[in-house]
């Protein structure tokens, strides 16, 4: 009866993967973790200068995450009744946290003349205890946060790690002086002579449960178990990890040790024998810097330089599933571009793999490209549509050919970490990459040689970088906050940094006519800059919620489109900085991607949750569409929390029952699935009307 009504179709379709291995929401590396002592959360500091809690069980991040440190924050601890947390930071800082409502307590606790590298509460909680890249150690009283004593000297180089003995009478340092020293909390002296017996730099120290040993992590890869007691060696030393040894920690049982290293492994250790344990835990791209057991010893969690933090099944050592934040998962979009000619989408995903898309109809066109041993942070196609480039978690370049998808020639190498961008002059001959290593690189895109030396400058990760439309300049967007501009010819800075964000900057683009640069950042704003001149224009663009790690121009350059860690997409109109219409509404995660289609009829957007979403840029919808042929629009396709869709002015359009909400798909918003949703719901436009036609939809002849 009702025969002008939308068409509702669902079916089922295969399960979704099992859920992701690591828990993603920093934004740079992980330098450390603890657990709560009831083993609810977990805290994470970050070189991205903040500290995040976790919920243990489900990965969920708790919570907004706790910013005060302007350097970063290098060591995190739980007090021993849990209602406080303590963090050190290369600010020179250590500040006192509740974790319930994420507020500082009273002010920073200031003494260390450099950045602190580790800190630690004693078991009672009366005391907190600091080691700083100043060669000191301090106590200082947790209630009132003032200094207790002077500070403990005699070492000589910074003192990378420090812990409490289980009695609370004792604290061991390690330094890169290569020593250990043993110090009487009370007392405020050291006792004995120092202990020596690493040729490297001591990176972390930890005390045994019972308090009768502690082990050591050293810059020369071993392991070292000692007599608390006597600070006699205590067998061989444990061998194995090929490089740094950044973390170690004793089991609650203090059977086994754990380590993790700079060589991307975890280890565990017999603690009697010294004998490693199974074969090492691989899954990390980068460093791991911090490993910690749980409370109840069945897991380990781990923290690396790739922004991860990953959990372990303690006596297996396999990885354990855990959802992770902000809807990211294993086939999380990073990047996503259309070919040339607008008749394919390419996507980057943190699943290693490249997948080419049929930009109309939203079918994989073809297998994945497979190759990469990493996330794929970046995708581009050649001018020419021919090739594509990717840049990947595994620090290398690859080429592809497009009609193919055949890997061409072998992956470009010289870059020490990440590669998070990569980008075609527009002239095609070379390709332009920025890594987590602070440096740019050109290459050859015929050879793949490289082209001169790196383009030094930025103090952090190069997040993004673009050619100016003429091929003469090359911009750069950095962790240190800055904007960069080069020659693309002799790689030569041009004029000082451009500064305006107060975190890092994740994406720059020129605009068309190559007289403005658009960037986004981790403070949440865009600007907009004069590209001649360096000079910020206007006001930034406020709006999102959340990290903004994509923008982009319009073909004729009146809008700016970004992509944000609110799941949201916006349009601005470049000349106001004003928002036009209501922020795009549709994935269930971050997201990280967002472009243009060739002719500007379409916005292509890429999620952590997974999809990627085709948009219509047109503003509006026809008054009384009388079919799915008159539907052109950008409204949100996804029903609000009642079900309804709405239009740009928010008017209702249609419904949807709550059966029939996921696995949404309408014509208006075309969504790829990396993954297949267990259930699809495609609604069908070909006899639909509304407006003042509504009634159109009943047909009494019909039944």
């Amino acid at each position: 009866m009702f025969t002008k009504a939308i068409k509702v179709q669902t079916g089922k379709l295969p399960s979704w993967p099992a859920p992701p291995l690591k828990w993603i929401g920093h934004t740079h590396g992980v330098n450390c973790i603890r657990y709560s002592p009831d083993g609810y959360h977990i805290v994470s500091g970050s070189s991205d200068r903040t500290i995040r809690i976790w919920d243990a069980e489900t990965g969920a991040v708790v919570g907004e995450p706790l910013r005060g440190h302007s350097g970063s924050v290098r060591s995190v601890a739980y007090s021993p009744d849990g209602r406080q947390i303590i963090s050190g930071s290369l600010d020179g800082t250590i500040r006192i946290w509740d974790p319930k409502t994420g507020a500082a307590v009273g002010k920073p606790l200031e003494g260390h003349t450099d950045g602190v590298w580790s800190v630690a509460y004693s078991p009672d909680g009366r005391h907190i205890i600091s080691g700083s890249m100043d060669s000191t150690i301090r106590i200082w009283d947790a209630d009132i946060g003032s200094v207790v004593g002077k500070p403990l000297e005699g070492h000589t180089e910074p003192v990378n790690s420090v812990a409490c003995s289980p009695d609370g009478q004792h604290i061991i340092s390690g330094s890169v002086d290569g020593t250990i020293r043993i110090w009487d909390i009370d007392a405020g002296a050291v006792v004995g002579e120092p202990l020596e017996r690493h040729i490297g730099g001591v990176r972390s120290v930890a005390y045994s449960p019972d308090g009768r040993h502690f082990v050591s992590g050293s810059y020369d890869n071993t392991i070292q178990i000692w007599d608390s007691e006597t600070g006699t060696i205590v067998g061989e030393p444990l061998m194995g990890h090929t490089e740094t040894v950044s973390s170690v920690a004793y089991s609650p049982d203090g059977r086994h040790i754990i380590s993790g290293s700079r060589d991307e492994t975890i280890r565990i250790w017999d603690a009697k024998t010294g004998v490693s344990i199974g074969i090492p835990l691989k899954g990390h791209t980068e460093s791991v810097w911090s490993v910690i057991y749980s409370p109840d010893g069945r897991y380990i969690t781990s923290g690396s330089i790739d922004c991860t933090i990953r959990i372990w099944d303690a006596e297996t050592g396999a990885a354990v599933g855990k959802p992770s934040p902000e809807g990211d998962n294993r086939n999380g979009v990073f990047s996503v571009a259309y070919s040339p000619d607008g008749r394919h989408i390419i996507s980057g995903s943190n699943d290693s793999t490249i997948r080419i898309w049929d930009a109309e109809t939203g079918a994989a066109v073809g297998n994945s490209l497979e190759g990469h041993i990493g996330g794929v942070l970046s995708v581009v196609y050649s001018p020419n549509g021919r090739h594509i480039a990717s840049g990947s978690e595994d620090r290398t370049i690859r080429i592809w050919e497009a009609d193919t998808g055949v890997t061409i020639g072998r992956p470009l190498k010289g870059h020490t970490s990440n590669v998070r961008c990569v980008i075609y002059s527009p002239d095609g001959r070379y390709i332009v990459s920025g890594s987590s290593d602070g440096t740019i690189r050109i290459w050859d895109a015929s050879t793949g040689a490289a082209v001169g030396e790196p383009l030094v400058g930025h103090d952090g990760y190069v997040s993004s970088v673009a050619y100016s439309p003429d091929g003469q300049h090359i911009v750069s967007g950095s962790f240190d906050e800055t904007i960069m501009i080069w020659d693309a010819k002799t790689g030569t800075a041009l004029g000082n940094p451009l500064e305006g964000h107060t975190l890092n900057v994740l994406y720059v683009a020129y605009s068309p006519n190559g007289q403005h640069i658009v960037s986004g950042s981790d403070d949440r704003t865009i600007r907009i800059w004069d590209a001649k001149t360096g000079a910020a224009v206007g006001k930034p663009l406020v709006g999102h919620n959340g990290y903004v790690p994509s923008v982009a121009y319009s073909l004729d350059g009146r809008f700016i489109i970004s992509g944000s860690f609110d799941w949201t997409i916006r349009i601005w109109d470049v000349a106001t900085g004003a928002a036009v219409g209501k922020p795009l509404v549709g994935h269930d995660g971050a997201v990280h991607a967002v472009a243009y289609s060739p002719g500007g009829q379409h916005i292509v957007s890429g999620s952590s949750d997974g999809t990627i979403k085709v948009w219509d840029t047109y503003p509006h919808i026809s008054p009384q569409p009388s079919s799915h042929d008159q539907i052109r629009t950008n409204f949100c396709a996804q029903p609000d929390p009642d079900g309804w869709v709405r239009d740009t002015d928010h008017g209702l359009l249609y419904w949807v029952p709550l059966d029939c909400r996921t696995g949404l798909h309408s014509p208006a918003l075309l969504t790829l699935h990396l993954t297949p949703p267990t259930r699809s719901v495609s609604l069908g436009f070909e006899d639909f009307v509304y407006g003042t036609a509504w009634t159109q939809i009943f047909n009494g002849d019909h039944p």
